[in-house]
Parts: structure tokens; sequence; C-alpha cells
């Protein structure tokens, strides 16, 4: 048994990932928002999906998990990048809690990806991430990542931006996440 901890414990180390100790929904800090990104289904599990808020590259993670992440309120825009990029936009509120479903979609040469908010209205999904999130942590990627990430995408994000704003945005259909699409609180227990 403890061969088995300490071998998952190194595979975690080696690719660079590691999950925290905590479960369930946590607000945010005071003056932020929250966004769960939610992988739902074991479809896809060895693809993993790189996510970005706004300039920034903030996590990756694969298979049926999520990642948590906080910001400030107000306008912003995510995106994740597989075969193709993904984009949403939000209109965050203070204090709030937003889930986005993480779709994995056939592409022509690998996986595509799918960013769609989710409210308590549609239960069955609402349900799945919420059972998900509520049964694990959320996978966490590290600082020295993140940092290592941003330098080495530096042509790379701005290029995607320029791209997103000159003809995706008009040419494309991308969901967006209103301020009253927060999960209220009775709802995450």
């Amino acid at each position: 048994m403890k061969a088995k901890v300490f071998l998952f414990t190194l595979i975690l180390l080696l690719t660079g990932i590691t999950i925290t100790k905590g479960q369930g929904f946590t607000p945010p800090a005071p003056g932020k928002a929250v966004v769960y990104f939610v992988r739902v289904s074991s479809y896809g599990g060895v693809v993993s999906f790189e996510f970005f808020h706004q300039d920034k590259y903030i996590g990756i993670f694969k298979g049926r998990n999520y990642m948590r992440y906080e910001c400030d309120p107000g306008q912003n825009l995510f995106w994740a990048s597989s075969e193709n990029k993904e984009f949403i936009t939000a209109d965050l509120k203070e204090g709030g809690t937003y889930l986005v479903v993480v779709n994995i979609e056939m592409g022509a040469w690998k996986a595509r990806v799918g960013l769609a908010p989710v409210t308590i209205q549609e239960t069955e999904l609402f349900e799945r991430a919420k059972e998900l999130i509520l049964e694990k942590a959320p996978v966490v990627t590290p600082e020295d990542k993140i940092q290592s990430m941003n330098v080495k995408l530096a042509d790379f994000i701005p290029e995607k931006l320029d791209q997103y704003e000159t003809e995706w945005k008009s040419t494309k259909f991308f969901e967006h996440i209103s301020a009253d699409m927060a999960i209220p609180a009775e709802y995450m227990k």
C-alpha cells in the first residue's frame, strides 16, 4: 500500500501537477470572484487542455477533474487551447462563484476543447459538476510552471489574442458568463 502511495506521489511530482487537500466549493477572497473549470466526462481522459485568463497562462489539467481560478470581478476573457482555441467572455460580480464545463470534442489531429457556462437551471450538468467538486480536490498547476509557461508562450499568447480580436470574435460564436449566472451559496452544499 505504501508503495502505491509513493508511486502516485512520484507521478504527480514528475508531471508538475499537484492536487490540493481541500474539497468542495470555496468562496472567493474578499473583492474577488471565482471560476471553476470542470471536465465532467472521462471521455478523452489522457488529453490535457491549457487554460488562460486574458493574456496569462493559468494552468493545465486532463481527465475528469477541475481547476479553481480566483480573479478580479468585472469584464474578463478566459480561453483554452488545444487543436482549436476556445474563448469565453465573462462579467463577474464580486463574491460570485461560476461554473464552466470543459468539453472535449473530436478534432482532425487532436482533441478540440469547448467551454460552456453552467447555471443551476441546467440541472443534470450542474449536478454532475457539483458532484465532482464535492468529491475531489481541484488540480493546481504549480506557480513555477505557470511562470515558465508564460515565458515560453510569450509570442503565442499575444498572437492568439490578436486573432481573437481581429478575426474570431466577429466570425465565431463564443459563450458568455453574465454576472447573474453566479451559483447561489445554498446550491454549493
